[in-house]
């Protein structure tokens, strides 16, 4: 499934996402060669509707001379550019039924010894190995986020490099190492690697501020040296990812259901909730509505929620991330992220 090209298209800069599937014919890598040789890598639209790398890259090609750009200044560093679902982004979709996630399927590990079960998984292993071979000076993977959330990077190692570049884009930096398949860390494993979210689709800021953060990695010529200071980060760690059961019936907008979440919640993103905070509200059966999955590949809930009077509250203070009112994305992915705060790494 990857094609390489050496050239932008005729009227690629015209297009919006929607017009890649048409205009590409499916995902595809650009390579382009700069002054400092060691490319920089950046992911786009591993989610079809979350636009805003492929509208900052737009902005970055057209400053600078690449074969189909007018643009005059020289490519600072080289880079290498992949274009993923783009089948997905015609009809403005995560991704289409039947499709695998294409953030949930790079070799893990940066092991590419099996390609997986399905073209995509062959592809994205082609393309690590690729990339690993050419010696990437660091990689960026650009989303949106489908809920309220402030603009952060995510990283999966706590090093001095990772922290940098992280900070680079927010000072609100999380840490995790699940879900496993993501872009970042299977890149994780032979250069820096960070994941940036920049608010909700269709943001110009975010698509601006992707665009300065892209053009200022293009023109980092090394990582510092010096320890990190840690008054530059607020850092994060992700410990669960919470998820609604199969079969589970639900809403974010109405009450008329066994499992109701409040309409307002996107608004507790990057917030702590105090203990006894009520999380969504419960009129089912079961023994517990939702699936808390530990960083440790365990499942519980006790831990953290309990149900009383028909009402999910929070055992102990918790922080949210990536909440969504967007029912179709919570049924294909999650609800949310629980985060704690983390002191910086004495070694960073």
């Amino acid at each position: 499934m990857l094609q390489i090209r050496h050239d932008l298209p005729e009227g690629f800069f015209a297009a919006s996402a929607q017009d890649l599937n048409s205009l590409l014919g499916g995902p595809i890598l650009f390579e382009f060669e700069g002054t400092m040789p060691q490319p920089l890598f950046v992911s786009v639209l591993l989610h079809g509707n979350e636009p805003a790398g492929f509208e900052a890259m737009k902005q970055i090609l057209a400053k600078y001379n690449v074969p189909g750009s007018d643009g005059q200044r020289p490519l600072p560093r080289s880079l290498r550019l992949f274009v993923g679902n783009v089948a997905a982004a015609e009809k403005g979709l995560r991704m289409l039924d039947g499709q695998p996630d294409y953030n949930r399927i790079w070799p893990i590990s940066g092991d590419v010894g099996a390609a997986g079960h399905s073209p995509e998984q062959a592809m994205l292993a082609e393309l690590t190995t690729r990339m690993k071979a050419q010696n990437i000076f660091a990689s960026l993977d650009i989303h949106n986020n489908t809920g309220l959330n402030p603009h952060y990077a995510c990283i999966n190692r706590l090093s001095r490099d990772w922290l940098y570049l992280a900070t680079m884009f927010s000072h609100n930096v999380t840490y995790f190492i699940l879900p496993e398949g993501v872009q970042s860390l299977t890149f994780n494993a032979f250069c820096p690697s960070v994941t940036v979210e920049c608010g909700k689709s269709g943001d110009a800021a975010g698509e601006a501020h992707a665009a300065e953060y892209i053009d200022a990695c293009l023109h980092l010529h090394a990582f510092p040296a010096h320890p990190f200071p840690p008054h530059d980060i607020d850092l994060f760690h992700t410990i669960a990812r919470v998820r609604v059961p199969d079969g589970m019936e639900f809403s974010c907008h109405s009450t008329q259901v066994p499992l109701a979440f409040n309409p307002r919640m996107e608004s507790w993103n990057f917030t702590e909730l105090p203990p006894g905070a009520e999380f969504c509200k419960f009129t089912g059966e079961n023994e517990f509505p939702l699936i808390v999955e530990l960083e440790a590949g365990t499942t519980t809930w006790s831990d953290y929620f309990e149900v009383r009077d028909h009402r999910v509250l929070t055992k102990k203070p918790l922080m949210p991330s990536m909440l969504t009112l967007d029912e179709r994305v919570v049924r294909q992915d999650c609800l949310c992220y629980l985060m704690e705060r983390i002191p910086l790494p004495a070694d960073a």
